[in-house]
């Protein structure tokens, strides 16, 4: 005989009489599928230290840059304003987090001593137009009880920029501007917003601003008015990547209110800060790298972190994201990925549309495919510019109209050959095939 099947939680049961019939039942779980998962033991005193939002304490290796900002800005708790600065880096080198410990005990500070200090920080990678930013600012000195937002589109820049001097003079008080990757606001957007910005000032009588910019590229200045470099640029501070020694101390500090005791074996630490050191001093990589080594160790079921759990962690960070991403995509788009890959096999770097296309069109005719048009597969690589396995920047070639300059962005172990052959092997062909590639003069 055989059981009714439920929608509710069951488990199937096959049972045999004495007399060797089989019958197949419906026997109820008991409990929740979380309860094992809670109960068991963890190597984390506190994950959220091995993040990037954490803000501790202290930020080791980095007083010199602290006793620069602080320098400066101690200018506002005078009622001063405060010089105009940028902060250089590459990724992970700590600017932001020192900005915000320095920012938050600036304004704290304020509040001690009954002085209006404001700062105020934009992501300009998600907030990357000068209408945006400016409604940002605007918007976020509303008090609590007001509702008078100013809306996301649909006002002249003129009435937006009114309206913050306005807000800003009514509230008083001097008002730090953090402008985090401000290069891309620039090269999206222009430098119309760090004029504006900087020019603040004189349309303020009772407020005060100063404008702090964070980026990752020495020379984005280089496409700025001079007269906005000049003004924006009055204080640099650089910040050198972290070397194996510093990464090691940074990664001390976390685990020590982030772990238990005992749950690093010697040289975890070590490499996790040498295979960091490797990637340009990225101390985010770092902190990555140590949390998802000890996730690794923790779903064994073991009760410390290996070696073997860093190198593991170390390929899923930079794989696990990525493959099945390659593996999913559709036919199409892994020709076009497919032909871009071919391109730079050769030695080129900064592949145009048009060397791509050259190529997706021989790909196509080798694998029995019919090629897309041109401007399809102009959307195709915006599509896998926007997945991040590769980078795809409009240039102007004047007369010649506009093109994208297309670089892979796949790390070292990831094969993106072998993920998409696995995925469709009738696409095989495509790399043991012949390809004639347009010269460049």
């Amino acid at each position: 005989m055989r059981g009714t099947r439920t929608p509710a939680r069951h488990a199937v049961c096959v049972l045999r009489e004495s007399s060797g019939t089989r019958y197949e039942g419906v026997v109820p779980v008991t409990g929740n599928i979380f309860d094992k998962a809670l109960g068991r033991a963890t190597l984390f005193r506190n994950k959220e230290h091995l993040r990037h939002s954490h803000q501790p304490m202290k930020l080791p290796h980095r007083e010199r840059e602290i006793e620069q900002l602080t320098f400066n800005l101690v200018e506002a708790l005078n009622g001063q304003i405060p010089s105009n600065m940028i902060l250089y880096g590459v990724t992970g080198a700590g600017k932001t987090a020192v900005t915000s410990f320095v920012c938050n005990q600036l304004v704290e500070k304020g509040q001690q001593i009954d002085r209006d200090v404001f700062a105020i920080t934009v992501n300009c990678r998600q907030i990357d137009t000068q209408y945006r930013v400016l409604t940002h600012l605007g918007n976020s000195m509303l008090e609590a009880h007001e509702v008078d937002e100013i809306p996301f589109t649909g006002w002249p820049t003129d009435r937006v920029l009114g309206e913050l001097v306005k807000r800003m003079e009514k509230r008083a008080g001097v008002y730090i501007i953090v402008l985090d990757e401000i290069d891309h606001l620039v090269r999206k957007a222009g430098d119309d917003l760090l004029y504006n910005l900087t020019n603040l000032n004189s349309s303020l009588k009772s407020a005060r601003c100063c404008v702090i910019g964070i980026s990752n590229d020495l020379k984005f200045t280089d496409f700025l008015d001079p007269r906005v470099r000049s003004r924006l640029g009055q204080q640099d501070v650089v910040f050198n990547p972290y070397d194996a020694d510093q990464l090691r101390d940074i990664l001390v500090q976390r685990s020590s209110s982030a772990l238990h005791a005992e749950a690093l074996e010697e040289g975890v630490i070590g490499l996790c800060a040498a295979l960091a050191a490797q990637e340009h001093g990225d101390a985010r990589c770092a902190l990555d790298l140590l949390r998802v080594s000890a996730e690794k160790a923790e779903h064994e079921g073991t009760t410390s972190v290996a070696i073997r759990h860093v190198r593991t962690a170390q390929s899923q960070i930079e794989a696990d994201q990525i493959t099945p991403v390659v593996h999913s995509l559709p036919t199409q788009q892994k020709l076009v990925l497919s032909a871009i890959l071919l391109t730079e096999r050769t030695g080129a770097r900064g592949v145009q549309t048009g060397e791509v296309y050259d190529v997706y069109d021989q790909a196509c005719h080798h694998v029995g495919k019919a090629p897309l048009t041109a401007r399809r597969v102009s959307m195709l690589i915006s599509n896998l510019d926007m997945l991040g396995l590769i980078t795809a920047r409009t240039v102007s070639r004047g007369r010649y109209g506009r093109t994208k300059e297309i670089h892979s962005s796949l790390p070292p172990n990831v094969d993106a050959a072998a993920i998409i052959q696995d995925a469709e092997p009738d696409l095989e062909p495509i790399f043991s095939s012949k390809y004639r590639h347009q010269s460049r003069l």
